[in-house]
């Protein structure tokens, strides 16, 4: 009986988890969207300031920038999804995780502004993106790699 209780107060608790990773999910494509129309309206109001249709390097940059974080809300965005599937693959969401760590660093570099910045945050910045790479190869590409090579070594004929 206690655990038939236990059970019930699991499943409620799993559904409640579910919803809310669906409300956040709905969240995100507001985000998303609000983020692709920020996007257009900064680059359109840059276009138009004189000198029409040039844009300076920092616009270029900051523009860059912006996609980049459009880019991981929909990196974030996948992840909520697989939360909300029951069956959902803890290694694909570390995956996930693991490249939308890597593109928010990119992100990061992107906007870099060298001349303000101190050769220590350069350094730990680096050595995060070294890091994340690293995981990234070990966790995604190494494994994917090696189940290509036994995949063709089982086709191949006697």
């Amino acid at each position: 009986m206690k655990e038939q209780n236990e059970q019930k107060l699991l499943n409620v608790m799993d559904r409640i988890i579910h919803n809310c990773a669906l409300v956040i999910a709905f969240i995100m494509v507001l985000v998303i969207i609000w983020g692709v129309a920020d996007i257009l309206y900064v680059l359109y109001h840059r276009l138009i300031a004189p000198p029409v249709m040039l844009l300076e390097i920092k616009d270029i940059f900051a523009t860059f920038g912006a996609f980049m974080a459009v880019l991981i809300a929909i990196e974030i965005y996948h992840n909520l999804i697989l939360y909300t599937k029951g069956d959902h693959n803890p290694r694909l969401a570390v995956e996930i995780v693991l490249a939308t760590a890597l593109m928010a660093a990119a992100r990061k570099v992107i906007i870099f502004d060298f001349n303000e910045m101190e050769a220590a945050y350069i350094y730990a910045t680096a050595a995060v993106i070294l890091a994340l790479g690293l995981a990234y190869y070990l966790i995604v590409i190494l494994p994917s790699r090696a189940s290509r090579i036994i995949a063709e070594e089982s086709n191949r004929p006697e």
